[in-house]
């Protein structure tokens, strides 16, 4: 069954006017002129943002940024990115770090309360593992505000804001598309057991979705574990016709696959990066859901300065959408350049 919202809900966030939302709309042509600093750290070591445009603004607070990123994905680097603009230009410290292990990560949000932060931005892949140190962390007084995953949790735990994609629309709008595309036996590939933001999107598909779709488990941490995974499913099942991969590196591992596997089946992907539009261009992906995660780090890291200057809240208590954006072959050229830029 295919619902026709979720069309309606796409195209508005394209032109980034989901909900009335201006202040998402305001801030466009701000990322046009912001630049970033240095690479994605992961793991449990920190670092300090303080270069590029801005860099010499006065720190006024500092800001802990904690993710569940796995080393080596390029969608927190643009996650990050995003943060540092909005850091510099606010005259915010920020300190990012991340951990994919709920616990580890949650240990991580204990170390930034002990440091006194003047706030606190936070996925919650895992809310179950995250509760305890978030609700400790604003029964403290500070501010904390979440980004990409935990839209069914951030309220009860007493988090100012969420930015963010609906996790099931963006599937659904994903199902839709491979609706338009013919497609009969869609795989749906997770590379984090447990992250509900990637149940909700597989479990989007499978409602929209006129064909089969089949959820295949791997490990992002281990990309031969990737590759062997998805080309033993196409070996042992001739009738996919389609991949989908949750995130811009697992696309690149899954054509890998197609290949060892000699299958016809065809790919499309969550997220961004250089190789996921050079895919678009020539033809190796069919489609690509944006949530413009520069976005994301750029408008929580704003948040906080504009919560701590002025009390301001964004979004009004409701999640700040920053997609899903269908990405089309013939739109990839258009992003090329904001891609390059490491913005996209």
């Amino acid at each position: 069954m295919k619902h026709s919202g979720v069309e309606y809900i796409v195209k508005s966030l394209r032109g980034l006017k989901r909900f009335g939302l201006a202040a998402i709309a305001a801030s466009a042509a701000l990322l046009l002129a912001a630049c970033g600093g240095p690479a994605g750290v992961t793991g449990e070591n920190r670092e300090t943002a303080g270069s590029g445009a801005g860099a010499n603004v006065e720190k006024t607070m500092t800001v802990a940024m904690i993710t569940h990123s796995t080393p080596g994905d390029t969608f927190w680097d643009i996650v990050r990115k995003g943060a540092e603009a909005a850091a510099a230009k606010d005259g915010i410290e920020l300190l990012y770090s991340s951990d994919p292990d709920g616990a580890k990560q949650s240990q991580l949000v204990e170390q930034a309360i002990d440091q006194g932060v003047d706030g606190i931005i936070v996925t919650l892949a895992k809310p179950e593992a995250m509760t305890a140190s978030v609700e400790k962390a604003v029964a403290a007084g500070i501010p904390v505000f979440s980004i990409n995953s935990g839209q069914e949790a951030w309220e009860a735990m007493g988090v100012l804001a969420h930015f963010g994609q609906d996790e099931l629309v963006s599937g659904q709008a994903a199902g839709d598309q491979f609706n338009e595309l013919g497609a009969q036996n869609v795989i749906c590939v997770i590379h984090e057991q447990g992250n509900v933001g990637h149940e909700s999107r597989c479990q989007g598909v499978d409602e929209t979705l006129d064909g089969k779709m089949e959820i295949v488990y791997v490990n992002a941490a281990d990309p031969t574990n990737v590759q062997s995974t998805i080309a033993a499913k196409l070996q042992a099942d001739a009738s996919i016709d389609y991949i989908l991969t949750l995130g811009a590196p697992q696309a690149a591992i899954a054509l890998t696959s197609i290949e060892e596997a000699g299958s016809g089946a065809k790919l499309a992907t969550f997220d961004l990066n250089a190789d996921v539009v050079a895919g678009l261009q020539n033809g190796d992906l069919q489609f690509a859901v944006d949530q413009q995660p520069y976005l994301q780090g750029y408008e929580a890291m704003d948040a906080v300065w504009l919560y701590q200057t002025n009390g301001n809240v964004l979004g009004g208590g409701l999640p700040v959408l920053t997609g899903p954006s269908i990405v089309t072959p013939d739109q990839a050229d258009t992003l090329s350049e904001y891609v390059d830029n490491g913005t996209r």
